[in-house]
């Protein structure tokens, strides 16, 4: 889903909401998260997940292309892990069918 349809979903559903005012809402929230990690801190949302920042020093690794070693520099990177709710949800049917995302990795998987 992208954040168009996302806004679009919570307009059809609200359709009492002006469609700029949902789209004020939901660039309010995403800003809101993308601060709060900047400042380092953790933004939870029970049942859903957490989204929390890693740190990872500086290392030393290699160009892929020519086997030259070059310096990463240190930094953070975002990292989510999912709430109880969402863990359930997503294991809740039992069938074997795929799910199109399943299509895309298993080329990569053989």
């Amino acid at each position: 889903m992208t954040k168009s349809e996302l806004i679009q979903k919570l307009a059809d559903r609200n359709p009492h909401l002006l469609l700029r005012d949902i789209e004020r809402i939901v660039d309010t929230v995403f800003n809101e998260v993308t601060d709060t990690l900047a400042d380092g801190n953790r933004v939870e949302l029970r049942g859903f997940g957490a989204f929390s920042v890693k740190h990872r020093d500086a290392r030393i690794g290699r160009n892929p292309r020519t086997g030259e070693q070059v310096q990463v520099e240190a930094k953070r990177l975002p990292f989510f892990k999912t709430g109880k709710a969402l863990r359930e949800a997503l294991n809740e049917k039992k069938d074997d069918t795929k799910v199109k995302e399943d299509e895309f990795y298993s080329p990569f998987s053989e």
